[in-house]
């Protein structure tokens, strides 16, 4: 990020505990709609710059209603809390239409056989975002000590929008995680031992408030990745998470190799397990809580995917060979 002004804004968005994804993202936008008036600076704009930029991102851009909305929220945060100068509740802009889309949901029988065609090493991953409902970055930033054997579950820190949840744990994947958990101690007890290691990444500054706890194993990676690697932010020597990448490819190979002709990515893991739990009975508000969804209407999409036909209506033709 060559510009000072943005990663002024980054650095702030840090203070703020931002996620850094999150981060990216809304510097890159901001970076945009800079750009797009011609590299005036934002306090020289404001809601009609806006409006006209959030325009051409749906009239010429033709970008999805979701990204346009990251845009959005990037302007207002730029507006708000740096320039600190709100913008209008009520901008008048083009809004990017967009239908929603059904979820893609595997059969029980196809997430059997999808798991045949996954690689030994990426199972354990990959059966926690079925089992559990996980997203997949919710996965590789899993943490030793969120896995709770005790109660079947998993503490997932920091998730989408920025909530905690609890999850449920599939008793059959006890003795995977339990081997997955001394195999990152393997690489734990190496790293604790070298000069250099600066102990794992800790969120939100809690290496100010606990500094030991960046050498304690449980806030340690439960994926870690296979090499050192310098920090970013610091330059300090860490050793990382998985690189989520990973994961998608090994869906999409093994989606190939299965020969299962449905569009399958990680999120579609997460999608049969709303799903298949409906399809049990399980009581919508409680899929809900599992998701981290805020809105339950969020949740309801599931009830159109298992409902017969559509929205549970009969074929009158299927009466013709009554």
């Amino acid at each position: 990020m060559k510009s000072p002004y943005l990663r002024f804004i980054a650095e702030q968005m840090r203070t703020r505990c931002y996620a850094k994804r999150t981060i990216e993202s809304y510097t890159y936008w901001i970076k945009a709609f800079i750009n797009f008036n011609h590299k005036r600076h934002p306090n020289q704009c404001h809601n009609v710059e806006v409006e006209q930029f959030l325009s051409f991102l749906s009239n010429k851009m033709n970008v999805a209603p979701r990204t346009q909305a990251v845009a959005l929220n990037a302007l207002v945060y730029l507006y708000k809390f740096i320039i600190e100068k709100p913008l209008t509740l009520s901008l008048d802009f083009n809004r990017t239409k967009g239908q929603q889309k059904l979820p893609v949901v595997l059969t029980q029988q196809e997430v059997v056989t999808l798991f045949k065609h996954i690689k030994s090493e990426y199972q354990l991953p990959c059966k926690l975002m079925y089992g559990s409902g996980l997203r997949l970055m919710e996965v590789v930033r899993l943490r030793v000590q969120d896995i709770d054997f005790d109660y079947h579950s998993i503490c997932v820190w920091q998730g989408k929008g920025g909530k905690n949840r609890r999850v449920t744990l599939a008793k059959e994947l006890v003795g995977d995680l339990k081997m997955q958990i001394e195999f990152a101690k393997s690489y734990f007890a190496k790293d604790i031992g070298a000069e250099e290691y600066a102990g794992v990444h800790l969120p939100y500054g809690y290496s100010r408030k606990n500094p030991s706890a960046r050498f304690e194993f449980g806030w340690h990676y439960l994926f870690p990745s296979t090499r050192l690697s310098a920090d970013p932010e610091s330059g300090e020597i860490r050793r990382h998470h998985i690189d989520h990448t990973v994961l998608r490819k090994t869906i999409r190979a093994a989606r190939l190799s299965s020969g299962i002709d449905k569009q399958i990515t990680c999120h579609t893991l997460r999608h049969s397990f709303a799903t298949h739990l409906l399809q049990r009975g399980t009581d919508i508000r409680t899929i809900q809580e599992q998701l981290g969804h805020s809105d339950i209407r969020t949740t309801q999409i599931y009830t159109h995917v298992i409902e017969q036909g559509a929205n549970g209506v009969r074929s009158p033709l299927s009466d013709l060979s009554a």
